[in-house]
């Protein structure tokens, strides 16, 4: 049904939509920079720590494992340039399927196109709005029926809150499919006292500006698989061989995570639980204002 709008009206609604311009913009994660922020700068310029691997990217990888309790963590230059490499060493190609949740923000995605291979999006469960359990083995169950090759599973922590990561990782075990947790918006985010970003195979996070401690940009693979990381590391150096010279004997990526930005993120680290505590108070004034409006 569509409706007709008068010359007046239309006037008064470009007028509203002009002064709503004019409003303060309210940000949904505005970054939170301290004095400790620029003491670790500093630190990284004095010692003319500016470029990639510097003792600050050992520093931010350390803090990563312990609070994601994952014993390996590579930093690198985005959550996309993570995900990128996890479906990298996944095998994921040209013409293989990787199960993404639909209700994501672009970047889940867009790194199953630069392998070649189709996202199958699967819909969302109304507890956690992310990945359902329930159409996640009814998309493998049908791409296996076509005989589709299905490389891996991508569900998503949207805005900090878990996936139903025991069901997702229950299917994805009786059908032998990897799961690449995508964690980029759930540092800081338990789920049944497990932090998140250490609960698949392979977990993400993003420090992007909008996320809950940032680097200005930057991101971090996660896993057990020390191996895993290991080559992680190596393809995000553009694959340089151990050579004395140039030689590179595979297609690499320009992905590591500069020292400046590490050292940001150490500083970042010493306040993500006062972060934390902050959001939740926030949830807690939300809840209670909202509290008498019917659902």
């Amino acid at each position: 049904m569509g409706f007709l709008l008068e010359g007046s009206d239309i006037f008064q609604l470009c007028y509203h939509l002009t002064m709503l311009n004019h409003l303060p913009k309210i940000w949904l994660s505005s970054p939170h920079m301290g004095t400790e922020e620029r003491q670790f700068v500093h630190e990284a310029f004095e010692h003319n720590w500016i470029s990639p691997l510097g003792p600050h990217v050992d520093g931010f990888e350390s803090d990563l494992q312990d609070y994601c309790k994952v014993s390996h963590a590579a930093a690198l230059s985005s959550g996309t340039a993570a995900i990128h490499l996890g479906l990298v060493q996944l095998g994921v190609e040209p013409g293989d399927e990787v199960i993404c949740q639909s209700f994501t923000f672009f970047g889940s995605a867009n790194p199953i196109a630069y392998q070649g291979a189709t996202s199958v999006f699967v819909d969302s469960d109304e507890e956690t709005w992310n990945m359902s359990p329930y159409w996640l083995e009814k998309a493998i169950e049908a791409r296996l029926a076509l005989g589709k090759s299905v490389k891996a599973i991508l569900p998503v922590h949207l805005y900090g809150m878990p996936a139903k990561m025991d069901e997702i990782g229950a299917i994805a075990d009786a059908y032998g499919i990897p799961v690449l947790e995508d964690a980029a918006e759930a540092l800081g985010s338990m789920y049944k006292g497990r932090p998140c970003g250490g609960l698949g195979q392979v977990g993400i996070l993003s420090f992007n500006g909008n996320k809950i401690i940032t680097t200005s940009g930057g991101g971090a693979l996660l896993s057990a698989d020390e191996d895993f990381v290991r080559q992680t590391r190596y393809l995000a150096t553009q694959a340089r061989d151990p050579a004395p010279h140039y030689q590179h004997s595979r297609i690499g990526y320009n992905y590591r995570m500069s020292d400046l930005q590490a050292a940001l993120g150490i500083s970042q680290m010493q306040r993500l639980d006062e972060f934390v505590q902050r959001r939740n108070a926030l949830a807690q004034r939300y809840d209670e204002l909202l509290a008498d409006l019917p659902l």
